[in-house]
């Protein structure tokens, strides 16, 4: 699977089975597991992989809102990020809620709230992703890319 010329390469990872449901992640020189609950057949050893999904958008959300209050010098104080992600008829959606200091303006806010629907991982989920998938054995010899 050649990438496109102009094509960058975001973020790797490498996932191996454990015990049961139990995965290992590796991506840079990070390290941790996740597994399904004891309810779902897991042993409950990491976060579901839904539960990773939005601590990464969430992550992002708050990494970037606080780029950017530092950078306009304001005080978020403690920032908080609380999501959900519900399935209905219509499909999945998520709800992001921020919780700041009381002392952010309604301008501030209203400026945050825009900032947060373009943060880079929002903006992937948000529009089509494609996930080419394929087996290993398809790849030349020494094409793998390391983590």
């Amino acid at each position: 699977m050649a990438n496109a010329p102009d094509s960058i390469l975001l973020s790797a990872a490498t996932v191996e089975g454990g015990e049961g449901l139990t995965q290992h992640i590796r991506t840079g020189h990070h390290q941790f597991t996740a597994d399904e609950p004891v309810a779902r057949g897991g042993a409950d050893q990491g976060p579901a992989p839904y539960q990773l999904l939005l601590g990464s958008l969430g992550a992002c959300t708050a990494i970037t809102l606080k780029m950017y209050a530092e950078k306009k010098k304001w005080d978020l104080g403690k920032l908080v990020v609380r999501l959900k992600l519900i399935r209905e008829p219509a499909g999945e959606r998520v709800e992001r809620v921020l919780d700041c200091a009381d002392t952010v303006t309604p301008e501030q806010r209203a400026r945050l709230l825009e900032i947060s629907a373009k943060t880079p991982v929002t903006l992937t989920l948000s529009r089509a992703l494609h996930i080419d998938t394929r087996f290993a054995s398809t790849e030349p010899p020494g094409s793998a890319t390391p983590t």
